[in-house]
């Protein structure tokens, strides 16, 4: 999966997170935390100029990830009635 290791370094290094950076974004390379950036596009330049063409992550540090996960599948009343 592409970005794995970089997926996991920000999990890892989530917790040292400040309060503050919440809403700012978080750029990663492999195994290394680079630094967080108010603003995606600066992240995203700063990744460019240090990494070139090499993967890099660039991720809105949230409290809360969201998930979608279905369960079962659920039919609205009116349709299962007769």
């Amino acid at each position: 999966m592409a970005l794995e290791t970089e997926l996991e370094t920000y999990r890892k290094k989530f917790s040292d997170v400040r309060d503050s950076d919440h809403g700012k974004y978080a750029l990663v390379h492999g195994t290394e935390f680079i630094d967080v950036f108010v603003a995606y596009e600066d992240a995203l330049k700063e990744g460019y100029k240090r990494f070139k063409l090499e993967p890099f992550l660039v991720k809105k540090i949230e409290y809360k990830d969201y998930l979608h996960t279905i369960t079962r599948l659920l039919y609205p009343q009116c349709l299962t009635s007769r």
